[in-house]
C-alpha cells in the first residue's frame, strides 16, 4: 500500500470511526488497497455490496479530492448529504444548481478543501468545467456505475465517452506526472462489458476484483401469470406486509401497479419520469425514510436508494436485459436479512419491451451525443444488441433449471452453490415473510388453546371484534395479522392443514390443534408449504386506465 496509508489498522480505524462500520464487508478490503496503492482499478461488486465505501474510505486518507462521476442527481445528492453528516467535506456539482452555489462548490475544490467533488457525466461536455479539472488536485478519478461507459452495458450513455479525456486533464495531487489512478465500479458487467469498460477508459493494467455476484438471502422466483387480470391479482399478496419495490416497463404501468395496490387496501405511490420533480422528491424521500413502504416505479427509481430493509422487489413485467433485472434485485436485503424477488412472467409483455427497442422517438435521444446528429448504424446496432439481451432475460424466465445458476453463469461467475434459495430448485421453500405469517398463524392456534375452529381463529388474528370470542381478544396474538385480509387467513389455514402441520378435529366443532411437525416450524424449523392461490382483486374498468 502507498505511504499515504500507514497501515491497515489506520484504514480499519477510519471505516469505524467515520462510516460506523466495524469491519470491511466481503470483497472490500482488496478493492480499497488496490485504490490506495494508486492502481487503476475495476471494481465489479453486487448491487447491495458497499461499492460506495471502496473509494469515500480512501478518500478520506488520500490527498486530494476524489473526483466521482456519478450518472444521476439524486443518487449524489443522497451520498453527499450522508458524506457531509459524517464529517466527510463533499459536494455535487449539478444542473440543479443555483449559479452562486455552483461558483462556491467550484472554489471549495479549487482550494482544497472538498474530499470528495461528484459530477454528471453530462458536465463533462462544458469547456468552462474541463477548464476547471486543471485546477484540481485530483487523488482518484472514479467511474461510477461504469458499465454505461460500455457499449455492450444495459444502461450505455453516450456522455460517458468523454471520460477517457477528462481523466487525463485532471493533474494527479501527489505530484506524480500524467492522470490520477482510475477506479471504476459497477454491479452487473459481463466478461465482455468488462474487457470494453478497460479499453473506453483506457484502464493501465488495472487490478481487476469481482466480488461474486450471487446475494444467496435473495429468494428468486418467476411466477408465469395468464394475464393482466391475474397479475393483478397476484400482485397484492406480493407485498402486502412488506416494503417493496414494484418495477413497471412504462409509465402507464406504474400508474396503474400504485392504483391496485391502493385499491387492496395498500398505500403505494407511483414514480417515473412523468411525475413532477416534486412530487417524484417526495416519493423518494418518503420511501428513503421508511414513511411510504411501496413504490412502484419505472427503472428511473432505484439507484442509489439505499433502504437497508426491502424485502420484496417485484417486477410487474419483464425487464429489458438480465443486468437491469438483477441491479434492480439487488436493491432487497441489503440488511443481509431474506428477502424476495418475484417476476410476474405474461408472454404478451415481450411485446411492449420490443417496442420500446425499437421505438423512433429512443433513436433521437439514446443514441445522440450533445449536438451531433443520430448515427443510424450505431443505432441499429444497439438495436439488434438489445434484442439479444431481451432474449436472454426470456430464456431466464422460461427455464425450468436453477434460477440462481442461470444469473450467475450469464455474469462469469463460476462458483454456484447448492441452491435452495429459488423457486425451481424450492418451489415449497416460502420466503421470510411467508414463513413469519405462518408462524403467527400457528402461534395463534396455539395461543389460542388449540380449542376454536377456522373462523374465530381468522377472527382473532386479524383483530375482528365482531367474529372473535372474548377470550381470544385478550390474547398476545389477537391483530397479529391484521394487515392481511380474511379470506388471505383461510387460505393459509387451508394450506397448513394441506402441509400436515395443523389437524382439524372430527367433531362437529372442527377445532384446529398443531401436530407435532406444525409444533417445529412454529420454533424455527423450515416450512415447505404449497402457497394458497392469491386473493383476486377486481378487475379495473377501462376508464380508470
Amino acid at each position: 500500500m502507498s505511504s499515504a496509508c500507514d497501515s491497515l489498522t489506520e484504514v480499519v480505524g477510519a471505516l469505524r470511526n467515520r462510516f460506523g462500520h466495524a469491519q470491511f464487508r466481503d470483497g472490500q478490503q482488496p478493492i480499497v488497497e488496490a485504490v490506495l496503492d494508486g492502481r487503476d482499478v475495476l471494481a465489479v461488486m453486487p448491487t447491495g455490496s458497499g461499492k460506495s465505501v471502496c473509494y469515500q474510505l480512501p478518500a478520506l486518507i488520500l490527498p486530494g479530492t476524489t473526483l466521482v462521476v456519478s450518472p444521476l442527481i439524486s443518487l449524489m445528492k443522497d451520498q453527499v448529504d450522508e458524506l457531509n453528516r459524517r464529517g466527510i467535506a463533499s459536494a455535487a456539482i449539478h444542473s440543479m444548481l443555483p449559479p452562486g452555489t455552483k461558483q462556491e462548490i467550484e472554489a471549495a475544490a479549487c482550494s482544497g478543501r472538498l474530499r470528495l467533488l461528484y459530477v454528471a457525466p453530462e458536465r463533462l461536455a462544458s469547456t468552462a468545467f474541463m477548464t476547471l479539472l486543471e485546477q484540481l488536485h485530483v487523488a482518484r478519478f472514479v467511474v461510477d456505475e461504469a458499465h454505461c461507459v460500455s457499449q455492450w452495458g444495459h444502461d450505455f450513455r453516450p456522455d460517458y465517452r468523454r471520460l477517457r479525456a477528462a481523466a487525463e486533464r485532471c493533474r494527479r495531487a501527489d505530484g506524480v506526472g500524467g492522470r490520477p489512478p482510475i477506479a471504476a465500479f459497477t454491479a452487473t458487467a459481463t466478461p465482455e462489458v468488462r474487457e470494453d469498460i478497460t479499453a473506453m477508459l483506457g484502464l493501465a493494467e488495472p487490478r481487476v476484483l469481482v466480488a461474486g455476484f450471487d446475494r444467496p438471502n435473495i429468494f428468486l422466483r418467476v411466477t408465469p401469470v395468464a394475464d393482466e387480470f391475474a397479475k393483478d391479482a397476484m400482485l397484492p399478496s406480493l407485498v402486502r406486509g412488506r416494503r417493496a419495490l414494484v418495477y413497471a416497463a412504462t409509465r402507464k404501468t406504474a400508474e396503474t401497479a400504485a392504483r391496485v395496490l391502493d385499491g387492496a387496501g395498500i398505500a403505494a405511490s407511483a414514480y417515473h419520469a412523468g411525475v413532477k420533480d416534486d412530487q417524484r422528491t417526495r416519493v423518494q424521500d418518503e420511501f428513503a425514510s421508511g414513511s411510504l413502504r411501496v413504490v412502484c416505479a419505472t427503472n428511473a427509481f432505484g439507484m442509489g436508494i439505499d433502504r437497508p430493509d426491502v424485502d420484496a422487489v417485484v417486477h410487474y413485467a419483464i425487464p429489458g436485459s438480465l443486468e437491469a433485472y438483477y441491479q434492480e434485485v439487488g436493491r432487497a436485503g441489503r440488511d443481509g436479512r431474506r428477502a424476495t424477488a418475484t417476476l410476474l412472467w405474461d408472454r404478451a409483455d415481450v411485446s411492449t419491451r420490443v417496442f420500446l427497442i425499437d421505438s423512433p422517438r429512443r433513436d433521437n435521444s439514446a443514441y445522440r451525443t450533445r449536438g451531433a446528429p443520430v448515427d443510424s448504424e450505431e443505432a441499429a446496432r444497439r438495436k439488434a444488441l438489445e434484442h439479444r439481451k431481451l432474449d436472454t432475460m426470456i430464456e431466464y424466465a422460461d427455464t425450468a433449471g436453477c434460477l440462481r445458476a442461470a444469473i450467475l453463469r450469464y455474469f462469469g461467475d463460476e462458483l454456484w452453490p447448492a441452491c435452495s434459495g429459488c423457486g425451481n430448485c424450492a418451489p415449497a421453500v416460502l420466503d421470510a415473510y411467508e414463513t413469519d405469517l405462518v408462524r403467527k398463524l400457528l402461534a395463534g392456534i396455539a395461543r389460542a388453546g388449540e380449542r376454536y375452529g377456522k373462523r374465530r381463529i381468522v377472527a382473532m388474528l386479524t383483530g375482528d371484534p365482531h367474529e372473535s370470542a372474548p377470550a381470544l381478544a385478550a390474547l398476545s396474538t389477537a391483530g397479529l395479522l391484521r394487515h392481511e385480509p380474511a379470506d388471505a387467513i383461510h387460505g393459509w389455514i387451508e394450506a397448513v392443514i394441506a402441509a400436515g402441520l395443523v389437524s382439524v378435529s372430527q367433531d362437529d366443532y372442527r377445532t384446529l390443534r398443531l401436530t407435532s411437525a406444525g409444533r417445529e416450524v412454529m420454533r424455527g424449523e423450515p416450512a415447505r408449504i404449497v402457497r394458497p392461490p392469491s386473493r383476486m382483486v377486481p378487475r379495473m374498468r377501462f376508464s380508470d386506465l
